[in-house]
């Protein structure tokens, strides 16, 4: 039994996208011949332009390089002939070291970029000359209320202005030319844990925008907003709420007969954090929906229910956000599999027919194609190996579930594959109309999950504890070999099977990113090296040394007849060890001949804790007070990989007076390590400490580890 106590501290951090941030000193940002600089056409994006976009492949003007988010890019002056050619053209140091996702625009000449904490940047896309720099000043504290990290995914463009979305919850309009705010508009509660990490996008005159949050007491919701002025102009939940409060529309009177219990004193979860698709061949905007809160379906909905909109696919009227329809890929789902993957579209021919089809591949491990216009389901099949279902039934469109699998029928662990880290997560996949195939960045993964009635510990609404990392792989059952595998899967999207893969042993996923040249770009982050792959055959072409984390996705445009390939770096450092990392962003020609700096010399602190004066049973308290609300950002048993630091070499562990200056005080808030006071107690934090002497004790006794390639 103790077991399982001490396991269950295994964080979200092995579960979510582990949080960024540091007290290590950012690297010096390179000096940059920033000036006044015009900017040419100020980002004059329109419909037309969007429409049109494949005429004007030497743009990337949407996050998803165009309407129908492919990630493809139509130019082919880099071949898998000459890749060997491909140099770093220039670069730009973030003055950040946190986690970074990001992929930038590039539209008549510049470069515009987010970073982390919602910065950003505007560069002269040939030379990499500064013009402009917007920094929308979160407050620190707001970098450990929500998950997961203060990263963001990217920005839209319309009509002279560039959007972002805040992390503290606000849609910001910037002037292209300038980046001086035009308009700020807070879309969330900030009394509450939403955050905004997503890229917005926009269409007919209207920014969409989603938001995170599912993990606390959090109804789910996507808006529009005007693109000239701020004002909203929908708002779709999804999921219901309080029905003595009344529906805001039909749409959610029909998904409340789905629910039971008080659901809405839960929050019921359902965000949309990624995955926002505008389709202008229906004017829908295709939305995917996240888990529901808490975690645990008897929690939240005691007499069952599919619980709508949950892990679904829903598609609504660009102009007014009315419903049209929905496709539910798991009811009543459990397991943290998260529906907000990236929705590309794309026609097809199925069966002697071109069908106009919506795409994901989704967290659970399973492929689903459907009809863009209706929601029908046409091809559903599993890219990675899972055990939560056995298949689905097309006709109803429903899976059959595995009651193995389901945690909430029994009395001890269940192990789910994948776990809640997702077999694909945000990480942006491409779609190639040459080759005909759909580029999944993919993991394989298992965890082992336990009711938990009381709730759980710290902030989050779960009502579940998880056994994650190596120790699932010790359950009975589990196929997942230990460590798991990270894999770049090149799936046919009709037959629904992989044409070619390559796979790593460990490692997180990187975004792709396809070329009419037939190259792929994308990344390994445990060699901090961006790579390329023959798209058609899966051959390695090219490898560079990037120095940091990698997982966003890549863009390609084109400049006086030349091709470049941009993408950003930076944030967790990988293989289970603790390093400094850089924040770039890294353009790449053919024959670029700039170099990066040298690596810099770091020295960690020693382990020294104190000696350990708590008992077993205290420090398995204290494991669990860790897990629910320290480990989403400092890693499991404070292993931290590189943006947070190592708590097992934290010098408060000598002082609980010290410690508590910092968890409950709130000294370093401004450096994103906000207060617990009222959400831990000095009692609480006596106990978490004893934990983490006890990690950093196993640790200075454990055998000194080997970096990879070392």
């Amino acid at each position: 039994m103790l077991k399982y106590r001490l396991l269950a501290v295994s964080t979200l951090s092995a579960i979510l996208v582990a949080c960024g941030g540091s007290e290590n000193a950012a690297p010096p940002a390179a000096e940059s011949a920033a000036g006044q600089i015009a900017v040419p056409a100020a980002a004059n994006v329109t419909r037309e332009r969007l429409l049109n976009a494949a005429s004007e492949p030497g743009q990337w003007m949407t996050y998803g390089g165009g309407y129908q988010e492919q990630r493809y890019s139509g130019l082919s002056r880099i071949t898998p002939d000459n890749i060997s050619q491909l140099g770093l053209a220039w670069f730009a140091d973030f003055d950040t070291n946190r986690g970074q996702e990001s992929t930038p625009l590039m539209i008549d000449g510049v470069i515009y970029v987010s970073q982390s904490w919602s910065k950003v940047q505007a560069y002269d896309a040939k030379t990499g000359a500064l013009l402009w720099a917007y920094d929308p000043k979160v407050p620190g504290e707001f970098g450990s209320r929500g998950c997961c990290d203060v990263v963001n995914r990217g920005l839209a463009a319309w009509n002279g202005k560039i959007y972002v979305g805040v992390y503290d919850g606000r849609l910001v309009a910037l002037d292209a030319a300038t980046g001086k705010e035009v308009w700020s508009t807070v879309t969330t509660d900030q009394s509450k844990f939403y955050t905004i990490t997503g890229a917005p996008r926009v269409a007919n005159g209207k920014v969409f925008i989603g938001n995170g949050g599912a993990e606390y007491i959090y109804r789910g919701y996507v808006s529009a907003y005007d693109a000239e002025t701020g004002e909203q102009v929908w708002r779709f939940y999804t999921v219901p709420g309080n029905p003595a409060d009344g529906f805001e529309n039909p749409a959610m009177e029909m998904a409340a007969k789905t629910w039971s219990g008080n659901w809405w004193e839960k929050g019921g979860g359902g965000s949309t954090w990624d995955g926002i698709t505008y389709d202008p061949q229906t004017n829908l905007v295709l939305f995917g929906v996240g888990n529901g809160a808490p975690w645990n379906a008897k929690a939240r909905s005691p007499e069952g229910g599919d619980n709508l909109f949950t892990i679904s696919i829903v598609a609504v009227d660009a102009d007014t956000g009315e419903y049209k329809w929905h496709y539910q890929e798991i009811p009543e789902e459990e397991w943290d599999f998260d529906a907000v993957q990236q929705i590309t579209l794309a026609d097809i021919e199925i069966n002697g027919a071109v069908r106009h089809v919506a795409m994901q591949a989704t967290k659970s491990g399973y492929y689903y194609m459907l009809d863009a216009a209706t929601g029908q389901l046409l091809v559903a099949n599993n890219f990675v190996p899972v055990n939560w279902t056995t298949g689905y039934d097309l006709a109803t469109g429903r899976p059959v579930i595995n009651d193995a699998a389901r945690y909430t029928l029994a009395e001890g662990p269940r192990i789910a594959q994948p776990g809640p880290a997702g077999a694909h997560s945000w990480h942006p996949m491409a779609y190639s109309p040459l080759t005909r195939l759909l580029y999944i960045p993919a993991r394989e993964s298992s965890i082992a999950y336990t009711v938990n009635p009381a709730g759980s510990p710290g902030n989050f609404n779960l009502n579940v504890n998880f056994t994650g990392g190596d120790a699932a792989y010790d359950e009975p059952g589990n196929t997942i070999q230990r460590g798991g595998k990270t894999k770049v899967i090149a799936w046919d999207p009709v037959q629904a099977k992989p044409v070619w893969t390559s796979e790593r042993d460990t490692g997180a996923s990187v975004g792709m990113q396809v070329t009419a040249g037939n190259v792929l770009f994308t990344g390994n982050p445990v060699t901090r090296e961006m790579l390329a792959f023959k798209a058609d055959t899966g051959e390695q072409l090219w490898s560079y040394p990037v120095q940091a984390g990698i997982s966003a996705g890549s863009i390609s445009y084109e400049l006086d007849g030349e091709q470049y390939v941009a993408q950003v770096v930076g944030g967790q450092s990988p293989g289970g060890y603790y390093a400094p990392t850089y924040a770039r962003l890294l353009v790449f020609k053919l024959g670029g001949t700039a170099q990066l700096p040298p690596n810099a010399e770091y020295t960690q602190a020693p382990f020294a804790p104190p000696a350990q004066t708590a008992s077993i049973d205290d420090v398995a308290k204290g494991g669990t007070l860790y897990g629910g609300a320290c480990g989403i950002c400092h890693g499991d048993g404070g292993a931290s990989r590189g943006m947070f630091p190592d708590l097992r070499r934290s010098p408060l562990l000598v002082s609980q007076e010290a410690f508590d200056q910092v968890v409950l005080g709130g000294i370093r808030k401004d450096r994103g390590m906000a207060s617990f006071e009222g959400k831990l107690t000095p009692a609480d934090t006596a106990l978490i400490r004893a934990y983490m002497v006890d990690r950093a004790i196993a640790a200075r006794d454990a055998p000194p580890f080997a970096p990879p390639g070392q």
